[in-house]
């Protein structure tokens, strides 16, 4: 088949990826337009230094980039190989970095990619240039190395050609033709292409050609520089270009790789220099800079420190000189992940951007498999074009995190760390009552969130609370357990206003949910239920509650608790003309109000009937809570007897002070967001995104209980018809331990008898039930209760068992009394 008529705008390494992976799949209606020459465009890909280093947080670009290496390790061109597999080298000065290449080690050994810390000694013989007495070790990863980009554009590219691909080289685009909102072609200087799909993989020249259909990238060109040094008399006579592994000296925010007998250095360790769109004196001609319009004039003065610093690092260079440099332009984002996705506003136009050598062919890879299959092998759900909130596409937001990523590409993250700046950005109502109480707040979302309270400090007269280790210790206080164990005694005010609430409403809005989750939403007014979507595959899209606030005819209500942006942007695409979606959460907030005395606390402020039989488990209901309206739902993420309450953001400090001051005569206190998430886990409670995520079906995760197969079709349905729940291959389990120094964070591997054989989701201290938790996806064969298996943190292994969940009240008395 030929497929439908695809222009892909931009032949770099991203665009020449996309081409050969579509064709591949029998698309070949494929025109590849650029402005510039082919292979040798002039963007950010001609000049990419083509270090291909694979350890990330992110499975997701750990395996996006393992598969750019295989791809491109298969490639070669007229010129030569497409990939120079001399390993990858990144070294420790420090005994802080040192410890994090153990981390950073064990992110690839989760992912399964081989890699190992190495000795100081054993640097230097993998790279006699390194000064043996400043590097205390290295962590090393055989299977990366250097690209070759312009070379593996030519080979992808020639490939698609031979697949029935057009190349349109020295063909700028002047316009995105577009008719009933969706696109039908480009305008060019070569004249117009019909197309029925057209992706953008202009890289730095993507917020231009995005912008001619309306749709804003948020992306930012940052110069980053590149030099070239003489010849390094250590390194006369090689003739190969690479012996040596390529090498990260990411403690000074350097790179290094062989160049025959010369090296080449990358530097992040200067001021960011943004590009605006207008500060380009030519879009699209190569020619204006060293031959490259993606390439601006070295600037010295910022290279002094790093020249000094790799002179230190590499004590060969002190017999050299900086032969050339370039300040070269790649794309970064607010959060550091690509941009994959079609635009919510004009069907068929779909962008790739913000895509750098290391992950090209992933993302060709995934984008292709998104066209012509609706899902992709590899879970993007974390570099989906609509994953944004609205302030986080701002020109002012996207410029300042933009550039503050480029300044932290390189530097050491905590997992809980948040951006400094901007803050504060989305406050609750209540945010002065909590900061009234000594909130710590950490971000998300740009929501501030506290973690715990000052004011609780006092519960550590009554609670012993177990410490985990430093770097599980970081952004955490002992209160937090404190406030864990409170609230399973008393009662406790959580903040969960960042929690995404979309309304559902319209004549088709029961049956157009119906058609998209695995719960029954058609059940009377009032009923709650915890639903999936599902992609078609089975595989988990998200998990959402449902709450059926109206059955009038004409205005069917819901209230769904959702995960984040990509799940409104999921139910705004396929609504029908008789559904409005809207996004209530800004206009709204919601306390936690959870405890065993939770209902005594609420009652004593409301004529409403909040009994067993007033409001059942799973239940919601319309209400006062004092002068407050509220919207109660009885359910709870604690594990506890309670409610979650909404209001209006203007009524939200008065529910707040209604239910602490009564509270005080039933031992209140405000909770925080590390002893929420002890709670859950003690409850065996997922996170989508964490726990599970697009790469699950719902029995693997544990969640096949809100799948209900004897409803009409939903999405998903036919594939879960296919597969056996008991017979799973792989399963997220529960591991335990009893030593609190074995807490980690996540994303750790897990490995039986030395093997990796799964990885952490999420973990934490259960300061009731007195265990380490953490939640892992293990093969089948190592599912069963009492298996014993290792966690890898930093240079440890510590034991661990699978144990039986829910660790905390398994009949569920305390949520149903």
């Amino acid at each position: 088949m030929a497929g439908p008529r695809v222009v892909v705008i931009g032949a770099g390494v991203v665009g020449a990826a996309l081409a050969d992976e579509l064709t591949q799949r029998g698309w070949t209606d494929v025109t590849v337009v650029d402005a510039g020459p082919i292979p040798h465009t002039g963007g950010s890909t001609t000049h990419a230094p083509g270090l291909v280093f694979q350890a990330s947080p992110s499975r997701m670009m750990t395996e996006l980039a393992t598969y750019t290496v295989e791809k491109l390790a298969s490639l070669a061109s007229d010129d030569g190989p497409c990939f120079l597999q001399v390993g990858g080298l990144e070294v420790a000065t420090s005994p802080d970095r040192l410890a994090d290449l153990h981390r950073r080690a064990g992110w690839l050994t989760a992912s399964g990619v081989e890699a190992r810390v190495l000795t100081a000694v054993e640097c230097v013989e993998l790279h006699d240039l390194l000064d043996p007495t400043l590097v205390l070790g290295g962590l090393f990863t055989p299977t990366d190395g250097l690209a070759k980009a312009v070379r593996a554009v030519d080979a992808q590219t020639r490939r698609a050609e031979q697949h029935g691909a057009t190349l349109r080289p020295g063909t700028e685009v002047t316009d995105v033709l577009v008719a009933d909102g969706r696109v039908t072609g480009v305008a060019t200087t070569g004249g117009e292409i019909p197309a029925d799909i057209v992706v953008c993989c202009a890289g730095i020249w993507g917020q231009k050609v995005a912008g001619m259909v309306g749709l804003t990238l948020p992306l930012t060109p940052l110069e980053h520089q590149l030099v070239r040094t003489t010849a390094v008399p250590a390194q006369a006579g090689q003739v190969e270009e690479a012996l040596r592994p390529i090498l990260r000296h990411q403690g000074e925010d350097l790179y290094y790789r062989d160049d025959f007998d010369h090296q080449v250095v990358g530097s992040y360790a200067h001021r960011p220099i943004p590009v605006a769109v207008e500060d380009f004196d030519d879009w699209g001609r190569p020619g204006d800079a060293q031959g490259m319009p993606s390439v601006r004039p070295f600037t010295p003065d910022d290279f002094e420190g790093p020249w000094k610093d790799s002179q230190i690092l590499l004590p060969a260079l002190a017999d050299t000189q900086v032969e050339w440099g370039i300040n070269g332009m790649f794309s970064f984002t607010t959060d550091g992940g690509p941009l994959i996705g079609e635009s919510p506003d004009v069907a068929g136009f779909w962008v790739a951007e913000a895509v750098w050598v290391t992950h090209s062919a992933g993302v060709g890879r995934a984008v292709a498999e998104l066209l012509v299959d609706g899902v992709p092998t590899t879970d993007v759900h974390e570099a989906a074009l609509d994953r944004f909130e609205r302030h986080q596409v701002g020109p002012a937001y996207v410029l300042e995190r933009d550039q503050q990523n480029f300044v932290e590409v390189y530097d050491l993250l905590h997992p809980l760390q948040p951006m400094e700046s901007p803050r504060p950005l989305r406050l609750p109502p209540f945010h002065q009552r909590q900061g009234e109480l000594g909130g710590y707040f950490l971000e998300a979302n740009g929501w501030e969130r506290p973690q715990w309270y000052d004011a609780n400090v006092g519960l550590l007269e009554t609670y012993d609370v177990a410490v985990p280790g430093d770097w599980a210790a970081r952004y955490w206080s002992p209160i937090a357990g404190a406030e864990a164990r409170a609230t399973r005694e008393r009662v406790a005010m959580y903040d969960m206003t960042a929690l995404k609430r979309i309304e559902v409403v319209g004549r088709g809005a029961t049956a157009f949910l119906q058609a998209l989750v695995t719960g029954n939403v058609a059940a009377s007014v009032g009923s709650v239920t915890y639903c999936l979507m599902l992609d078609p595959r089975g595989r988990i899209r998200s998990d959402v509650t449902v709450a059926r606030l109206s059955a009038a005819p004409g205005q069917q209500r819901y209230q769904i608790g959702a995960n984040g942006n990509l799940d409104l942007a999921y139910l705004q695409a396929l609504a029908p003309a008789d559904v409005f979606v809207h996004d209530v959460t800004a206009g709204t907030c919601c306390i936690g109000l959870w405890g065993p005395a939770a209902r005594d606390l609420v009652q004593s402020v409301s004529t409403d009937d909040f009994s067993n039989a007033g409001v059942k488990y799973f239940r919601a209901v319309e209400a006062h809570v004092g002068m407050v309206p509220v919207t109660a739902m009885r359910l709870s993420y604690v594990g506890e007897l309670g409610w979650e309450l909404y209001t209006t953001a203007d009524l939200g400090m008065k529910l707040w002070d209604t239910l602490w001051r009564a509270g005080q005569d039933h031992g209140v206190l405000a909770g925080g967001r590390a002893a929420f998430n002890s709670l859950r886990l003690e409850k065996g409670y997922r996170s989508f995104g964490a726990d599970m995520t697009w790469d699950h079906d719902p029995y693997e995760a544990g969640v096949g209980f809100a799948v209900k197969m004897a409803k009409d079709d939903f999405v998903g349905k036919a594939a879960l018809a296919d597969l056996d729940p008991g017979a799973v291959a792989k399963k997220l389990v529960c591991l335990t331990s009893t030593d609190p120094l074995a807490v980690v964070m996540g994303k750790e591997p897990v490995l039986a008898d030395g093997a990796p054989v799964g990885y952490v989701t999420s973990a934490a201290w259960g300061h009731t039930v007195g265990r380490a938790i953490a939640y892992a996806w293990v093969p089948a064969a190592f599912a069963a209760p009492g298996t014993e298996v290792e966690i890898g943190y930093f240079d440890q292994r510590l034991p661990y068992v699978v144990t039986e969940e829910p660790l905390f009240d398994p009949a569920m008395t305390r949520l149903r009394g």
